[in-house]
């Protein structure tokens, strides 16, 4: 495996000041690099899963190695998965105090200031360091409500056993495609919520996913059921620092909105930029259920992420709304898939994405109306910023309508700061660099004006960084 550049620009090294710190392994559990049967048996072993678990993995395993590597997007040659280790354990077990988490790790999440939005503005968070999480907690007038937040593995062998295998990995099966299998091979960590009927969750819950081992892999499986007439805000953050080789993400998140229930599901991603993410993210909503999307995608050295709407009842809907900020050495290539499969149901799309220093951004939106889709309506828009000229941006927009009495639309735009703008705020006492991150905030506004307030002051602070040094 090819080794991912490690030369810097000025703007990178500002960017990940925030996030490239790394931690020394301290008495960690390896498994071997690469994928094998013994390996996946292995994990499941360590977590002491029921029989029907492991059947799942060995049979993913099988599919995995069956299907092809995807072709038609960014180049994934720098990855062998031969090089990957799939089992990371740090030397300590889940906890629900911050002070029982050892003191290297805990330090990682109050540098990255997880404790302290909890103690603010959240209801409850897990924290997952490497392949597992280290930290679960709910507030208590919450779990008051029957609400049921925990680590996804703790619920395995609890009273929500039987609904886990009835959701897992039925959104996502793992003939979705290569990577998916993969995770259905070698999951390990990630979040259960379950939301019950009539329930409003008003203050959001976060889990955040840290990567710290150099070569690995993490495939953790959040897995939320919000039901009838229930409301969630689920948010999810997620960086590593960067090194020399490739790490890689092959998460997997299902989401099952039930009727009447509301679910918003918010994600800030700063991968480094050596990660190969190729998450997956779906979410199925049933009559008059409205799933809302809000990601912001930073990160990474290659992405593939495309989360998906299946609009399963009448009068269902859905909105995205999404950003991608491209930089110097990567290739973000990101959107999302609709499908419309009842009468009445609506989505909205609308994008945004940067790219500078060579970064490419590619949005590929897919939208399917099926014959039992009457008098639906969808929304497609997609806005692209390049800062120079030597980057590049890409929209590949898919339709496929099989109803007529459908009302269907699309728009996309690509273009570059207009130097009149740049000179006129120039005149008003602004540089050139001030004015430029002035416009590109101002283009980005409508997305994190979406988010939670501290999570929209990071992703402003995220493109002002990334700009930063940029000019000449």
């Amino acid at each position: 495996m090819s080794d991912i550049s490690t030369k810097n620009s000025s703007i990178t090294d500002v960017n990940r000041s925030l996030y490239d710190f790394t931690k020394e392994e301290k008495d960690v559990e390896k498994l071997a690099s690469g994928l094998t049967e013994e390996i996946v048996r292995q994990i499941s072993a360590k977590k002491n899963e029921p029989a029907w678990m492991l059947d799942h993995r060995l049979k993913s395993l099988q599919i995995y190695n069956e299907l092809k590597v995807p072709n038609w997007g960014p180049d994934i040659s720098g990855l062998d998965i031969n090089n990957i280790v799939t089992y990371v354990r740090p030397n300590t077990k889940m906890a629900a105090k911050w002070d029982d988490v050892p003191e290297d790790i805990k330090d990682t999440f109050e540098r990255l200031g997880i404790p302290d939005a909890e103690r603010t503005s959240l209801a409850g968070v897990g924290a997952q360091y490497d392949s597992e999480l280290v930290y679960h907690n709910i507030q208590e007038s919450v779990a008051e409500k029957g609400v049921i937040y925990s680590g996804i593995e703790e619920a395995l062998s609890g009273p929500y056993a039987e609904m886990i295998e009835k959701h897992f990995m039925k959104l996502v099966p793992s003939t979705d495609h290569k990577f998916a299998a993969l995770h259905g091979a070698v999951w390990s960590g990630g979040s259960f919520v379950y939301v019950p009927p009539y329930t409003d969750v008003e203050i959001p819950l976060q889990s955040y996913f840290r990567l710290n081992s150099p070569g690995a892999g993490q495939f953790e499986h959040t897995l939320i059921i919000v039901d009838k007439g229930a409301r969630l805000h689920f948010i999810e953050g997620c960086s590593a620092p960067k090194y020399n080789v490739a790490n890689l993400h092959a998460g997997c998140v299902e989401l099952f909105v039930g009727e009447e229930a509301h679910l918003r599901y918010s994600t800030i991603e700063n991968w480094s930029k050596n990660m190969y993410n190729l998450n997956t993210k779906r979410a199925k909503v049933e009559k008059n259920g409205v799933m809302e999307w809000v990601s912001g995608s930073f990160g990474s050295h290659i992405s593939y992420l495309y989360p998906m709407t299946i609009l399963n009842g009448e009068y269902a809907k859905s909105e995205f709304t999404g950003i991608t900020f491209a930089g110097e050495g990567q290739n973000l290539d990101t959107g999302t898939k609709i499908l419309h499969n009842a009468p009445h149901t609506s989505s909205v799309i609308s994008t945004k994405s940067l790219s500078k220093s060579g970064g490419i951004s590619t949005f590929r939106s897919a939208v399917t109306v099926t014959e039992k889709a009457h008098k639906s309506k969808t929304s497609v828009s997609c806005q692209s910023l390049m800062l120079d000229d030597k980057s590049r941006s890409d929209t590949i927009p898919l339709m496929d309508v099989r109803c007529n009495d459908v009302n269907v639309g699309h728009e996309a735009s690509i273009g570059r700061i207009d130097d009149d703008a740049v000179f006129y705020l120039m005149s008003r006492g602004l540089s050139e660099e001030e004015a430029k991150t002035l416009i590109v905030n101002g283009f980005a506004n409508p997305i994190s004006k979406e988010l939670p307030l501290e999570y929209a002051v990071e992703m402003n602070n995220l493109i002002r960084l990334e700009m930063e040094g940029s000019i000449g």
